[in-house]
């Protein structure tokens, strides 16, 4: 998903300390920047050891901070001055020893004083721990990232995978297009804190023969998009996917699934679990009655082969019936007449809420226009890009959760 001007109006404080993942850190102040942030960086003397302020000021287009001596400033206290301007402070990376300083509340060099003079009710700290596997691993540092929890900090990451060391394991700091989702989703509303969501995407594939199969041209975009868009609100999202080539949302939960059948036995037995149903997937409503062993080959007859048909499980009914069913939001996909095709889904399947759009309009695409379907009428969602869309349905389903407790 694009993070375009996502952060608008956002002015960042970038801490980095001392850590070979310095050199993300050029790269998160880009996407930083590309997502409309203003950036203004600060170093410890030990990130200067592995990339230069000459760097991230040509990327920020802003001085470059360094010392808590630093005369530019008229009243000589920059610590004030950085923090006071700051929608939030991001440390990344995040050594070990800086954690430590944190906790300890210590103040010896300019990133670790704004860090204690900011003002925590309006300026939140996030950091991005960096660091090796054992390092991380150690007693001391876990105690120092439950206190800094306790705190108040929001710890971003760390991730696993390979080390600068040769070693493998946790400690690696969040690639700089994650940590600006991250960031992204820090200043979203918490509308569904605490909420468990699921939610459906994309097609299915009812398969024909071993390499033949029915399907429809949706992406999974809309559902994705959802599900990013529940978790930055504050949800428990997991989702269940047919076939699509997207990457998993940050925090979301997934359970990727070929067949409509397969999609009704992953979703049925945990909707009751969840508070909100979003059935997002263009599911097939028929399947071949059985799919043949071997790949089906012409036989010069001209005459394609019968295929005997059955209709596939109705998963939103499903759910909708369950005896405590989840908050259900359905997905009408229609060529024409949407409204009076979504009215009369919306009571067929015996749900809230139906969201429709123009199925061969959206497939595929980065953008859609929805229109919302409930007992009291009908409104649309202008055009916009699918995450802008999600998060606004997103607060659609919020409010409609309070109406409905």
């Amino acid at each position: 998903m694009s993070t375009s001007l996502e952060l608008q109006g956002k002015h960042i404080v970038l801490g980095l300390s001392g850590g070979i993942a310095c050199y993300k850190s050029a790269e998160l102040v880009r996407e930083l920047v590309k997502a409309g942030a203003t950036v203004q960086v600060v170093m410890t003397e030990a990130a200067e050891a592995f990339i230069t302020a000459v760097t991230l000021q040509a990327l920020s287009n802003r001085p470059v901070y360094t010392s808590q001596w630093d005369a530019r400033e008229p009243n000589n206290m920059a610590h004030i001055n950085l923090s006071r301007e700051a929608d939030a402070v991001l440390i990344a990376p995040a050594s070990a020893d800086f954690m430590a300083k944190l906790v300890q509340g210590r103040a010896d060099d300019l990133l670790s004083l704004l860090c204690l003079a900011r003002p925590i009710e309006r300026c939140p700290l996030l950091i991005a721990p960096a660091m090796n596997r054992e390092m991380w691993a150690h007693p001391a540092t876990q105690r120092n990232a439950a206190q800094l929890r306790a705190d108040g900090t929001t710890l971003l990451g760390p991730d696993a995978g390979d080390q600068a060391c040769g070693e493998i394991g946790d400690g690696r700091m969040l690639e700089p297009a994650d940590l600006a989702e991250e960031l992204i989703a820090f200043f979203q509303p918490k509308r569904l804190a605490g909420q468990r969501v699921l939610i459906t995407a994309g097609p299915t594939f009812e398969a024909i023969d071993p390499v033949r199969g029915i399907t429809n041209r949706s992406s999974g975009k809309m559902g994705f998009a959802l599900a990013r868009a529940a978790r930055e609100a504050g949800a428990q999202v997991t989702l269940v996917a047919g076939p699509v080539a997207l990457p998993t949302p940050r925090g979301v939960m997934r359970t990727d699934v070929q067949s409509a059948q397969q999609m009704h036995d992953a979703v049925l037995p945990m909707a009751g679990a969840h508070d909100v149903f979003i059935a997002t997937a263009a599911v097939a409503d028929w399947r071949p009655a059985a799919a043949h062993e071997h790949k089906i080959k012409k036989d010069g007859s001209g005459r394609p082969p019968a295929i005997e048909m059955v209709e596939n499980p109705d998963i939103l009914a499903a759910v909708a019936r369950l005896p405590k069913p989840p908050y259900c939001v359905g997905f009408a996909a229609e060529s024409q007449d949407l409204l009076a095709h979504a009215q009369a889904k919306r009571l067929r399947k015996g749900v809230p809420l139906i969201v429709g759009n123009l199925g061969p309009a959206t497939f595929g695409q980065d953008d859609n226009t929805l229109l919302l379907v409930d007992e009291h009428g009908h409104r649309e969602l202008p055009t916009a890009g699918k995450l802008a869309l999600a998060r606004e349905l997103v607060g659609e389903i919020a409010e409609r959760l309070k109406t409905s407790t």
